[in-house]
């Protein structure tokens, strides 16, 4: 009986130690500037803005920033292995592709990339969500259109997420956006925040 009851008392601690550790989850952003925070310090971006909302309303959720501005899907495919080493997440947000369209990338290499990050974040158990994508139509009708498909396409093949862009509410918005026109403002960051908040907490089974 003895025995019995110091077992016991073994599972009980080793589960009570277990749970809270179970139930942390950890989600990377990889994305470019309009991630990183472009102008401004990371803490103002939307994506530091949600890292300090959760700490109050989903403090088991660890939010990373692993942006870097002027970042291509190349880019972000070269240093994933080491995203996933150091920040070992249950899920990553993937908002990359701009900077490869503005620079006249072909779709091909762009969408190539694009599943080989999936796939090798799919590889780790990790869920993926992908943010649809989109750049001027001065590139030209036919460019713009082949860029904006690769992402339904890449999502669809690999049943992964699909993400609205969130540009598309915040551009059409010249008081929040910087006067390049093409990264959002400070201002502009609760609203891309609030925007994206949902969708967040939806791909880590949270929403």
């Amino acid at each position: 009986m003895k025995n019995f009851l110091v077992k016991l008392g073994l599972i009980l601690f080793v589960v009570v130690l277990i749970r809270p550790v179970s139930a942390n989850v950890s989600l990377v952003v990889l994305g470019d500037s309009l991630s990183a925070g472009y102008g401004m310090s990371q803490k103002e971006s939307w994506v530091g803005i949600l890292q300090q909302r959760w700490q109050q309303t989903y403090p088991s959720i660890t939010l990373v920033n692993a942006s870097i501005s002027g970042d291509t899907t190349q880019g972000a495919l070269n240093r994933l292995n080491g995203v996933i080493k150091t920040h070992q997440p249950d899920a990553v947000f993937v908002e990359l592709g701009g900077n490869d369209g503005l620079r006249g990338f072909t779709p091909m290499a762009i969408k190539s990339n694009l599943l080989q990050i999936i796939e090798r974040l799919q590889e780790e158990g990790i869920k993926v969500a992908v943010s649809q994508v989109r750049i001027p139509p001065n590139y030209g009708r036919r460019y713009s259109d082949m860029f904006a498909d690769i992402f339904p396409d890449v999502t669809a093949s690999t049943d992964t997420l699909l993400i609205p862009f969130f540009m598309e509410q915040i551009a059409v918005k010249p008081e929040l956006m910087q006067n390049d026109g093409i990264h959002p403002n400070r201002e502009a960051q609760d609203d891309i925040a609030d925007i994206m908040e949902p969708h967040l907490l939806e791909l880590i089974g949270k929403g």
